[in-house]
């Protein structure tokens, strides 16, 4: 017989990713009593597991291996590195570990209550939860729906083979196949493809779209793709996968679209084509909350969904599907219901694709400007024109700003070099300031660093950059 324990909070959180566990947090450090529901024993949830730190450990690794490449360049030659994937295995492994204790700790610092288990709205004042010793009965006050995304599958598709993976099975790195195929040209895809790259995969990327990395400025994705035709044996883009079937040692694979030949076979495929919102099977049907035909669950601003007693954030409550929107949300949503006067009202969330070199966008890109005819002023600083570019070698970034022609108001960044993830916080930062280019440009930037290409290019809208040419219009 079940064992049900009825338990009463004033916060449960569905969920304990990046969005749950800091939605958590924040209501436990106002006062609130709070408890998570979750099916892993630590926080972190698919960001820390199997998402954001393992592929950011493992293309650390990889941009190890391409410094050591780029060295014998100037002089110092490395060798071939010898791959050993039990020690890459246990690296990428202990730094999961190492953030899901420490966060542990810090739920249990806080008095935080973690339930294990899978669970489902019975109203809009209970979750019956589902676990290894049984049921449990949850009664609350609120409840902050927090229960991420999963892989999208491939539309048609459904071989079932262990030479087909998606990014959770490329992130445990069991072998190093020959050849890759991976579906998908987005930030997953090419991360991914990147990391076999690095440790000696002839990897090709097939993509359904006319461009890798759809939607992002094609300037900003022009030196990586440059630098990825090097590295991968072949990108197609206008193309897509008809049909696989496991052949011999591998996976037969039949095409349309401008990819030759029009069947090839591969070792291992990497499926990567997007996520969808885990808003299925959790009773849901029970309270007034309402989905959208993407099944993501509508809020307002102050993440509230229809049912007064629910709230909703991260990738199960809308794009862009990002960790550190949904910590934002989450905050948001705990110091709502603590009755502070908080809204999501943040004007720019950057973006980062974690390539070599990494991309990195926020606020209104050019491509959003031309599609709804917003006036803007394209400031780019070219990186052949950084010392610190040329120091590194690393002289195909560029940093540009879009203005507002008349103020001078940051209404978007975009970065492509390296550290680009790291630099676009200042872009970042001054468009939710509504820093102007005076703003910027009078700012003293340490000298030499990329983060003077910013500057620059603030000093180029000004008409008087040091490092270019060009006149104020």
């Amino acid at each position: 017989m079940a064992n049900t324990q009825n338990a009463e909070f004033d916060v449960v959180v569905l969920g304990g990713g990046p969005g749950g566990y800091v939605a958590a947090f924040r209501a436990a450090d106002l006062g609130l009593r709070t408890a998570v529901v979750e099916l892993r024993q630590r926080p972190g949830g698919v960001c820390v597991y199997e998402g954001c730190i393992p592929s950011k450990a493992l293309l650390h690794v990889a941009a190890l291996i391409s410094e050591a490449q780029h060295a014998s360049e100037i002089g110092i030659d490395f060798g071939k590195p010898t791959i050993d994937l039990d020690k890459l295995r246990d690296f990428k492994n202990k730094v999961v570990g190492n953030l899901t204790g420490g966060a542990g700790q810090l739920a249990k610092a806080r008095k935080v209550e973690w339930i294990l288990g899978r669970g489902r709205f019975e109203g809009n004042q209970s979750i019956l939860v589902e676990g290894d010793e049984g049921q449990r009965r949850i009664r609350f006050k609120h409840a902050i729906l927090a229960s991420g995304s999963r892989v999208a599958e491939l539309p048609g598709l459904s071989l079932q083979s262990d030479r087909l993976m998606t990014s959770k099975e490329a992130l445990e790195l069991e072998s190093i196949p020959e050849t890759l195929l991976v579906v998908g040209g987005g930030y997953i895809g090419l991360e991914m493809g990147s990391v076999y790259a690095a440790l000696g995969s002839k990897v090709t990327v097939v993509e359904f779209l006319g461009t890798i990395l759809p939607g992002v400025d094609k300037d900003l994705v022009r030196p990586l793709k440059k630098r990825l035709g090097s590295l991968f044996e072949a990108i197609h883009v206008n193309s897509k996968v008809v049909g696989m079937k496991e052949s011999g040692k591998g996976i037969e694979v039949e095409f349309e679209g401008d990819i030759e030949p029009k069947k090839a076979s591969f070792e291992k495929v990497l499926v990567s084509v997007g996520r969808k919102p885990n808003s299925e099977d959790l009773g849901l049907e029970n309270t007034d909350v309402q989905v959208n035909d993407q099944g993501f669950v509508r809020i307002d601003d102050r993440c509230r969904t229809d049912d007064p007693k629910i709230f909703a954030i991260g990738d199960v409550a809308g794009q862009p599907m990002l960790a550190h929107k949904a910590s934002r949300e989450g905050l948001v949503a705990a110091e709502v219901i603590a009755g502070k006067p908080a809204a999501f009202d943040n004007v720019a969330i950057p973006a980062v694709v974690f390539t070599d070199p990494e991309v990195a966008w926020c606020g209104l890109t050019e491509t959003e400007a031309k599609q709804e005819g917003i006036e803007v002023e394209v400031c780019r600083f070219p990186w052949a024109a950084s010392g610190r570019a040329q120091s590194l070698g690393r002289t195909e970034g560029m940093t540009k700003i879009l203005f507002e022609p008349d103020s001078g108001r940051l209404l978007g960044m975009g970065i492509v070099g390296p550290n680009a993830g790291e630099l676009i916080a200042e872009g970042t930062l001054a468009i939710e300031m509504a820093a102007v280019a005076e703003d910027v440009a009078a700012t003293i930037h340490t000298h030499p660093t990329l983060s003077e290409t910013i500057m620059e290019a603030a000093e180029s809208f000004l008409g008087h950059a040091t490092h270019i040419y060009r006149k104020k219009k």
